[in-house]
C-alpha cells in the first residue's frame, strides 16, 4: 500500500477477487482507480467495500449494467433485486410452458401430430401469448374507467398463462391466442363499443360482474340460459350505465347493441379461456349466458 491507497494485488488480496476480474471492472466503469506516478491503478479503502458489494451481487446473478446503477445511486438494491427475481420468474415460466409444449406435442396422436404441432409452433412462449391478447382487450380499459377495474377487466379477458401449465392448458392457451388474432372486429362491435360515452364505467363493470355472479350457480349447473334475477340486473346495470330505465324497448336495444358478443368465435374465446383458469363459470362464459338469456326473453 501506498499512502492511503491500495494497489491492485492488495485489493484483491483483501476482497477474494482476482486481479484479472478487478482490472475487467475498471475498464467496464464499475471501479474507478487513480494512477500513480508510474501509471499503476490505486484504489481508495472505499474500494474495498465496493468491490465486496459487486461480488455478492454477481454471486445474486445480476449483471454489469444493474450493478453499476446501484453503485451510482440511479436504482435502489430492493428495485435492482426485483427486477432480477421477475427476469427469473419469466425464465422460469417459459421453461415450464416449453415443457409442456413438448408433452403436448409427444402425447398426441398420430394422426393429430402435424396439426397440433403446428398450432403449438405458432405461439413462442406465454408471456408473450399472453402479450397478445393483452393487446386484444386493452383499447376497452380506455375512457372514464378505474385502474383497479380496468386491471380486473384485463385479468379476465386475457388470462395469463399458467405457471405450470398441463398439456391440455398450453393447447387451449395456444388456440386462444390464434383465435385473438382475428377478433379485433367482433371486440370492437362488442358490448363496450361507445364505452368512452358512459359515465361511469366502474360502475357498469361492478353492476355487470355483480349479474354474473349470481348466475354463475346456473351456469357451472348446466342450465339453460333463461329470464331472472341475474338477467334483471344485468339489464338494470346497463340501463343505469346509460341513463335509461329498464323496459321491453331497452331489453331490445340492449340485445341489439350485444349482439356481436353472442358471436361463435367469442363463444369459443371465452370456452377456451375457462379451460385455460379451470374455472367451473368462468366470467366470459357467464357472461355470454346473460346475453342468451336477453335474447330468449326478447324473442
Amino acid at each position: 500500500m501506498t499512502g492511503d491507497t491500495l494497489g491492485i494485488g492488495e485489493l484483491a488480496r483483501r476482497t477474494g477477487v482476482p486481479v484479472r476480474t478487478i482490472r475487467f471492472y475498471c475498464d467496464e466503469g464499475v471501479l474507478e482507480p487513480v494512477r500513480s506516478a508510474g501509471g499503476h491503478r490505486r484504489f481508495d479503502g472505499a474500494a474495498i467495500d465496493r468491490l465486496t458489494l459487486v461480488r455478492r451481487l454477481r454471486g445474486l446473478g445480476l449483471g454489469l449494467r444493474p450493478i453499476t446503477d446501484v453503485l451510482a445511486g440511479r436504482r435502489s438494491l430492493d428495485d435492482a433485486v426485483a427486477a432480477e427475481r421477475s427476469a427469473l420468474d419469466r425464465e422460469l415460466a417459459t421453461l415450464a410452458w416449453r415443457r409442456s409444449v413438448l408433452h403436448a406435442v409427444s402425447e398426441a396422436a398420430p394422426a393429430d401430430r402435424a396439426a397440433r404441432l403446428e398450432l403449438l409452433s405458432a405461439v413462442q412462449d406465454g408471456c408473450s401469448a399472453h402479450e397478445t391478447l393483452v393487446r386484444l382487450w386493452r383499447p376497452m380499459t380506455t375512457g372514464p374507467i378505474p385502474p383497479e377495474t380496468a386491471r380486473m377487466f384485463l385479468g379476465i379477458s386475457a388470462p395469463e398463462p399458467p405457471a405450470q401449465p398441463t398439456t391440455a392448458q398450453v393447447v387451449a392457451y395456444a388456440e386462444l391466442v390464434l383465435l385473438a388474432s382475428g377478433l379485433a372486429a367482433q371486440v370492437k362491435a362488442s358490448t363496450l363499443a361507445g364505452h368512452e360515452r358512459i359515465p361511469d364505467l366502474g360502475a357498469l363493470h361492478a353492476e355487470v360482474g355483480s349479474a354474473c355472479s349470481a348466475a354463475a350457480p346456473q351456469v357451472a349447473a348446466g342450465e339453460q340460459p333463461a329470464p331472472g334475477l341475474a338477467l334483471d340486473r344485468f339489464v338494470a346495470a346497463h340501463a343505469a350505465a346509460w341513463g335509461a330505465a329498464d323496459s321491453p324497448a331497452f331489453r331490445r336495444a340492449l340485445n341489439q347493441r350485444t349482439a356481436a358478443d353472442r358471436h361463435p368465435r367469442l363463444r369459443r374465446y371465452w370456452h377456451l379461456a375457462g379451460k385455460v383458469t379451470g374455472e367451473a363459470a368462468p366470467m366470459g362464459v357467464t357472461h355470454t349466458w346473460l346475453l342468451d338469456a336477453l335474447n330468449t326473453s326478447v324473442a
